[in-house]
């Protein structure tokens, strides 16, 4: 069932009046591919990831906020959440149910690829800039207006699309461009299984009493807690995965603490900032 969460209060009242409620659009032109798809062997030593799309500086897995991302050019990599509707359509959503991002209530495995066209975000007030209502994308609408023009990383949040997933992939030519990811290391697996790119991600309590070496066969990036201790860091770091990328950092400490450690990736929610920083302290 999807219901309508009752908004109250002159603030929230004015921020809906504030808002126009319509679907993308016809928005940017598509993006050009140049000589061919971007892969995940173009990024450089030190990547970093807008998570989300940088969910403390866009609306998060919104449109809007993923182009934003890619227009500022402050990261290399997209993250986005994925789910499944109740007809196998894949929608980039991350919560089981509609109520803290959106104008609706209910389960987001309970309406089809056409109720999806009713669902709008609702940004969050303490985001910078202004932004208007819009619907949560589809993963095909993603794949096709990023895939191949930026490195993507996206969390199959439900086991059950990876094959859908992989078909949206394979069809468009982005299996070295995609990374999928999961915190289950069976699911990685499966993905490593059907040619894509496997990101498995760990807590910081799953890494006291990990041993990363035992996925490095299968695994293409281990994305890691930065609250971890810098021992469980370390062995991530020298488990023979080819990357180890950090989450979710938002401040320079916690970015250069990781990068200290080894790590070659910082997944971020504030892009913008820490480039802007980074920038700052190379200066002379």
């Amino acid at each position: 069932m999807v219901t309508r969460i009752a908004l109250t209060g002159l603030a929230s009242v004015a921020s809906v009046v504030s808002l126009t409620l319509t679907g993308h659009g016809p928005g940017p032109s598509p993006l050009e591919w140049g000589t061919g798809p971007l892969t995940v062997a173009a990024l450089p030593r030190i990547t970093y990831v807008a998570h989300r799309g940088g969910a403390r500086e866009v609306p998060e897995n919104s449109m809007s906020g993923l182009m934003t991302a890619y227009e500022r050019g402050t990261a290399q990599v997209l993250d986005f959440d994925t789910r499944l509707l109740r007809d196998g359509t894949p929608v980039v959503f991350h919560d089981e149910t509609l109520n803290r991002t959106t104008y609706l209530g209910g389960a987001v495995r309970g309406l089809d690829a056409r109720e999806w066209q009713g669902v709008r975000l609702r940004p969050k007030d303490a985001l910078p800039g202004s932004w208007r209502s819009e619907r949560p994308p589809t993963v095909a609408e993603v794949l096709d207006r990023f895939g191949g023009r930026i490195v993507l990383m996206l969390e199959a949040k439900d086991p059950r699309s990876l094959d859908r997933l992989a078909g949206l992939i394979r069809a468009r030519g982005l299996t070295r461009s995609v990374f999928v990811n999961s915190n289950d290391p069976e699911v990685a697996r499966r993905v490593h299984r059907l040619g894509l790119l496997a990101q498995l991600w760990r807590s910081a309590e799953q890494l006291r009493t990990d041993r990363p070496e035992r996925w490095r066969s299968y695994v293409d990036l281990l994305d890691v807690d930065h609250r971890a201790r810098d021992a469980d860091l370390l062995r991530a770091v020298r488990s023979g995965i080819p990357r180890v990328w950090a989450h979710t950092v938002v401040t320079d400490a916690q970015r250069d603490r990781v990068l200290a450690l080894g790590c070659d990736g910082v997944i971020t929610d504030a892009p913008g900032r820490l480039a802007r920083a980074a920038q700052r302290g190379a200066r002379p």
